[in-house]
């Protein structure tokens, strides 16, 4: 991409680590189960000979329907970075730079507010739904829509599918930071669940 839109920051995030990968310990994506990877590099074959046929071969981000920084999970970029949230009563609405794009997060108090969206009913960002334990704001999201593209954005050009299911915890760790969590469970795709972290910062 063009090097003058690159946003490489003034000072390094504060928990100065060199993977956002936390699990597994070695800071690494986990392997793709044989059944993923062989489609992954049929897709990727297939790309090589297909990828100007139409938007539909084009990469999500290409397409401003998925970026790796408007989540689930959020995998910082290389710029537009920044997140606006906001609470309101029953709701969170988190505001993603990249892509303007915003998320409505109804909250539970142990009961529902709204039932699950149907199996059939699928979107780019999924179907959230959040609830506090104790500090921590948990968001737990499924019903991704899914093509033969990686949703993780540029950052990672890995894949995922129907069974993608996304646990984001955010917790207040300063008056200016939070911590965010970001566990991705597909079983159909990886091998084990991977979880990232980073601070954010105001």
């Amino acid at each position: 991409y063009n090097d003058g839109w690159f946003d490489r920051g003034a000072h390094l995030a504060s928990d100065r680590r060199t993977s956002r990968v936390i699990d597994p310990p070695d800071g690494r994506f986990p392997a793709m189960t044989p059944a993923a990877a062989k489609k992954y590099e049929e897709m990727h074959a297939w790309l090589v000979q297909h990828a100007d046929d139409g938007p539909e071969t084009r990469m999500l981000p290409d397409r401003c329907l998925v970026f790796s920084q408007s989540g689930p999970p959020f995998l910082p970029g290389n710029y537009n970075n920044y997140y606006q949230i906001v609470q309101a009563p029953g709701v969170v609405a988190i505001l993603s730079e990249m892509g303007h794009q915003a998320r409505m997060i109804p909250l539970t108090n142990g009961t529902a507010t709204r039932p699950p969206l149907p199996e059939n009913m699928r979107q780019w960002q999924g179907d959230s739904v959040g609830h506090w334990e104790a500090e921590t704001l948990v968001i737990e999201t499924t019903n991704f829509r899914t093509s033969d593209q990686s949703r993780f954005g540029v950052q990672y050009d890995g894949m995922s599918d129907e069974n993608l299911r996304v646990t984001e915890r955010f917790t207040r760790t300063g008056p200016n930071t939070i911590t965010y969590r970001a566990t991705v469970v597909d079983p159909t795709v990886y091998t084990r669940p991977w979880t990232v972290e980073f601070p954010l910062e105001k």
